[in-house]
């Protein structure tokens, strides 16, 4: 359906400036309208000599409008105000009276800028920010921990309520399957630390102390912390993501509803699969490991298999062994327990499980980092 164009006039009642305006003031002619209102003298008119004091808008005859019309006629009633003058409104239909309320409701707003901030403040806030964010994450980790702990120390009570199956699936998962890729980084790892150790040692003719180097950083440190991190953004991963995806899918609350236990179903098999596992990949990775650095030293420093065997065992103890073994069940309760964590924290949609999954891999190499700086200490304060 086609309009009349838009128009406006102007005309004098008893001393009153009257601009008619009709025809289709719609978002269509903008640009002939706006030429219009800008054609609009609020100092003086043809009609009236001197400046208008009292003008009225008559929209009788206007046949189409909407709301960049009526922006467009409140534009023309505000160049007359600013000039001194008292503007009404006449003619105006009901059906138009909407459009009216909702370009006033929104004319004063305007967007508030941010207030400009030094630098240097709006970095210590947001350093404070996160700080305060960090210690409440904290608070409900810690929480969580207990929650899962007693409820391991409840299930421990009462046996019938562990469930071998989801178990033996999470050790499929998180050990069985993760051992290629830790196979392959722990070998890599072993032939790297031989190849750079024999370099630097070959500068004082002390060659034959890389297999020490070996037998002592790859059970102590190397083979436990690596593989940790492995696990974490592996398997710590994983357990975020499904968690987190049940939680999405609303599968956690239909278990509730029935009386099901999210802890005994979904996070006590994961966290007891991952202190299964860890310590077995990490005997794992350090035999792989020191296969790795075995046939890198036997390569680079031509010694035979026989004689890095035997040095070998003069070099490793069980005390190295053992203070990695100590570790990984340790990184492996964090590892779990901050993956089921963030997985059971997720709301709304995939969003949501993305940056709870990245959270969590963080978040579970920090602990472990953390926790293995706390065991050097401690080890070195005992002279272990």
């Amino acid at each position: 359906m086609t309009h009349e164009p838009g128009w406006i006039r102007e005309g004098t009642t008893g001393g009153r400036l009257v601009l008619a305006a009709g025809g289709g003031w719609t978002v269509a002619g903008a640009a002939t309208l706006e030429g219009l209102v800008a054609a609009l003298e609020p100092g003086a008119s043809r009609q009236i000599t001197e400046p208008a004091r009292d003008v009225a808008f008559d929209l009788t005859e206007i046949s189409a409008l909407d709301t960049a019309g009526v922006w467009l006629l409140r534009q023309a009633a505000r160049r007359y105000e600013e000039a001194g003058a008292s503007v009404s409104w006449e003619g105006v239909a009901d059906r138009f009276r909407p459009l009216f309320e909702l370009v006033e409701a929104n004319e004063g707003h305007k967007p508030e800028r941010p207030p400009h901030a030094n630098p240097l403040v709006a970095a210590i806030a947001r350093l404070g920010e996160h700080t305060i964010e960090a210690g409440h994450e904290a608070v409900a980790l810690t929480a969580f921990i207990g929650l899962a702990t007693v409820t391991g120390l409840r299930a421990f009570l009462r046996p019938r309520r562990f469930r071998l199956v989801s178990l033996t699936n999470q050790i499929e998962q998180t050990g069985l399957n993760a051992m290629p890729i830790v196979g392959l980084m722990a070998f890599l790892i072993g032939i790297v630390l031989a190849f750079q150790g024999a370099i630097q040692l070959r500068k004082f003719g002390a060659e034959i102390y890389t297999i020490d180097m070996l037998a002592i950083t790859i059970p102590r440190e190397i083979g436990v912390l690596l593989t940790a991190i492995m696990v974490a953004g592996r398997s710590g991963s994983a357990f975020t993501a499904q968690i987190g995806t049940m939680k999405v899918n609303e599968e956690i609350a239909a278990m509730q509803a029935l009386g099901l236990d999210p802890m005994e179903i979904l996070v006590l098999p994961r966290i007891n699969a991952l202190i299964i596992t860890l310590p077995i990949l990490t005997l794992f990775s350090v035999f792989v490991g020191m296969v790795g650095g075995a046939a890198m030293a036997i390569v680079s420093l031509d010694m035979a298999a026989v004689q890095f065997v035997t040095r070998l065992q003069e070099a490793m103890t069980i005390k190295h062994f053992m203070v990695g073994m100590v570790k990984a069940p340790v990184f492996a309760y964090l590892i779990a327990v901050v993956g089921c964590y963030q997985g059971l924290r997720v709301s709304g949609g995939a969003e949501s499980v993305g940056r709870l999954t990245t959270r969590a891999v963080v978040l579970s190499i920090f602990l472990v980092i953390v926790a293995d700086a706390v065991f050097s200490i401690m080890f070195a304060a005992m002279d272990i």
